[in-house]
């Protein structure tokens, strides 16, 4: 399993929510181009960014500095927020990332979704369901910058892309996230149980390297991590083996 450090990007700089809430904010000092130099330096060899702005207001928010992330070239970028329309993922596409999160718009309008991956091929495309826990236990899908919640379940999201040969979906579970209260892993267990041909990738509460060992030994394909890394709460060394190049 691969570890993709993550960073959250507000208004030009690097901030991380507690369970999508913007008015639960916490600012770090560090740039994000310091910080994809410490990631490079550790090892990773992907980044997972996000426009907040964008995901809140459907408008990338921090074009400038992910294109900038892009040119410099250190990482391959996974980038996600606002991503709502074709030309706004060509554009993401064209500056350099490897790879887009597409969510709230999976939710919306999934037939256009299926287009783009069609489009742009399913290596490119990472379709990104953040859930909230209803009271049986159903991961319900939340959309527009976990501002939203909606009724649909993530089985049946996931189920209107079988055709398409989607290749790898981001879950987050919203009540983890920035909690340091650990991972979701019956979420990822049944994630992987239902859809196995799916490489996932887990996001939400890591706060340690047993937590990284319990999503790999789960058959994840990657583990998303923010608050844990920015605030070194995981030791150099035990780092290194979910770091490819480390």
């Amino acid at each position: 399993m691969r570890l993709i450090p993550a960073i959250d990007l507000k208004e030009g700089r690097c901030v991380r929510l507690l369970r999508g809430d913007f008015d639960a904010e916490t600012r770090y000092d560090s740039s994000p181009f310091d910080l994809a130099s410490v990631y490079r330096a550790l090892g990773a060899d992907w980044l997972h960014v996000v426009d907040l702005d964008g995901a809140r207001d459907g408008v990338l928010g921090n074009r400038d500095t992910i294109e900038q992330l892009a040119r410099d070239g250190a990482l391959k970028l996974q980038v996600g927020g606002g991503l709502r329309s074709a030309a706004a993922v060509e554009r993401m596409l064209e500056c350099g990332a490897a790879r887009v999160v597409l969510g709230s718009a999976a939710v919306a309008d999934p037939d256009t979704v299926l287009e783009w991956l069609r489009r742009f091929g399913p290596e490119r495309i990472t379709l990104a369901f953040d859930v909230r826990l209803d009271e049986r236990g159903t991961p319900r899908v939340a959309t527009h910058g976990w501002r939203r919640q909606s009724e649909l379940s993530l089985w049946d999201a996931l189920q209107r892309f079988d055709s398409a040969g989607l290749k790898h979906v981001l879950c987050t579970d919203v009540a983890r996230d920035g909690a340091l209260s650990g991972p979701n892993l019956e979420l990822y267990g049944a994630a992987r149980e239902r859809h196995p041909h799916i490489e996932w990738q887990a996001s939400g509460g890591i706060r340690d390297a047993a937590d990284l060992r319990a999503l790999g030994a789960l058959g994840l394909s990657a583990a998303i991590s923010g608050k844990a890394l920015l605030e070194h709460r995981i030791a150099r060394e035990e780092l290194q083996p979910f770091l490819p190049n480390a």
